[in-house]
């Protein structure tokens, strides 16, 4: 009996684990089914890699050392959808280094630890090295990443990340400098072209190039905005017994969010292109990254500020009514408040771009405040001393002093002090209202 009873426990056993192999085969099956479109069809090759020619081209290191699984701690960097993540695991398919995976938005310092153990267990015992993989490494604070530092310092794990926001802004200088920087760019129209027809195929759905065409604009170089508003518009068109049209599709790209961080990369980067539209005269680009800014919910009190920095700055007195127009759009803002006053804003932006340019303004505090870092604040001439108190006189103040309206030639007269005599700060640009008057050219 004890030996039936054995060999019947021994075939419940062996029923037992091919029942779950099964279970686990279809749990496999179902979840990848019921998985995201993006995540479905995220490449397990570099051949089925679409995009990143600049850094994954045929002759690139990157793609070298991957292929040959000699890839070293690494962080891509780029926008939603540009294929960092697919990276990495495409990266990590072709290695014979163990693999981990972390998200830094819930990873904590001791599963950094853990992973660290178990790496050094793994190079002790297996002789077997260890890529960790930490997505939204922009996330770590700095004791997570302090953590790390080690770990990647001597080799023991190769660190690969991946993060939307720039880098040298959000990770930690030591940890930065162990690492290869990648920047991977929006992927171009033909890559998001065949990356949503694979999703068609996918899926089932019939689509026309021009709906094709559609959803690639509306991506914006985003394979996983591509395959999520693809998704949508067929689940809504299977919903409505309908097939997909361009209404749907606009419906379902309108959830896409904006690319932009109030406080970090795309803060400065937005601001710099508004500015520099503006300085290069065109009302177009200036006023699409204005809305651009306020869609994303951009201080707008920093937009005018920077605007009445600019008047001053690009301006000047080639048009002295900008500074004042922008002062007024500053009011307007504070008086009005959002949304109107992104009219105001508007406004303003355009009358700066469409006015003529002068950078006489800057140059020329710029200039007066490098001879005073170089001279001191050398004293004005004694002709233009305070006379006010008794014993000014006495001490040669005002002595020489022509007076302007009562003597022309005191229009004439130098008023720097003594050593500076003949100095150009100002220099008209001849644009606009600021005009050169016969003036002497600028001194050396």
């Amino acid at each position: 009996m004890a030996g039936g009873a054995e060999v019947s426990i021994g075939h419940r056993a062996e029923h037992t684990s091919v029942m779950d192999n099964l279970f686990s085969d279809a749990s496999v099956m179902r979840a990848r089914e019921q998985a995201p479109l993006a995540a479905r069809l995220r490449p397990d090759s570099l051949e089925g890699f679409l995009g990143q020619e600049q850094i994954l081209g045929e002759r690139s290191a990157l793609r070298a050392a991957i292929e040959r699984d000699e890839l070293g701690s690494a962080i891509f960097y780029g926008p939603p959808g540009s294929g960092k993540t697919s990276l990495a695991r495409v990266a990590a398919a072709l290695t014979a280094s163990a693999f981990e995976e972390l998200s830094a938005v819930s990873a904590t310092v001791g599963e950094v630890r853990a992973v660290i153990e178990r790496a050094r267990e793994r190079l002790g015992s297996e002789v077997r090295r260890t890529i960790l993989f930490l997505d939204e490494i922009h996330r770590f604070n700095k004791a997570q990443q302090d953590a790390l530092l080690p770990a990647v310092e001597e080799g023991l794990i190769t660190l690969l990340g991946a993060t939307t926001e720039n880098p040298y802004f959000e990770v930690n200088a030591a940890l930065l400098s162990r690492c290869r920087l990648y920047v991977l760019k929006p992927l171009p129209a033909s890559a998001v072209v065949q990356i949503v027809r694979r999703g068609a195929a996918e899926i089932g759905a019939e689509l026309s190039e021009e709906l094709v065409s559609l959803i690639t604009r509306r991506a914006g170089g985003d394979a996983r905005a591509a395959l999520n508003t693809l998704e949508l518009a067929a689940r809504t068109a299977s919903a409505q017994s309908e097939p997909i049209s361009s209404e749907l599709i606009e419906e379902a790209a309108t959830n896409r969010p904006l690319v932009y961080d109030k406080a970090g990369d795309a803060h400065y980067d937005f601001a710099s292109a508004f500015i520099k539209s503006i300085r290069g005269s065109d009302p177009d680009a200036a006023v699409y990254y204005l809305a651009a800014m306020l869609e994303a919910g951009e201080d707008p009190r920093f937009i005018a500020r920077r605007m009445i920095v600019h008047a001053s700055e690009d301006i000047g007195n080639a048009d002295p009514r900008a500074l004042l127009i922008a002062v007024a759009a500053a009011q307007a803002l504070e008086r009005v408040g959002l949304p109107e006053a992104r009219l105001n804003l508007t406004q303003a932006a355009l009358y700066l771009a469409g006015a003529p340019k002068s950078n006489a303004v800057i140059r020329a505090i710029t200039e007066a405040r490098a001879d005073i870092r170089e001279h001191g604040a050398l004293r004005p001439p004694a002709a233009l001393r305070d006379t006010h108190y008794r014993g000014a006189r006495e001490l040669g103040h005002g002595e020489g002093y022509v007076y302007p309206h009562a003597d022309p030639a005191g229009f004439d007269v130098d008023h720097l002090p003594d050593h500076l005599k003949g100095r150009r700060y100002y220099v008209p640009s001849g644009h606009g209202e600021e005009s050169p008057a016969d003036e002497p050219p600028p001194s050396g």
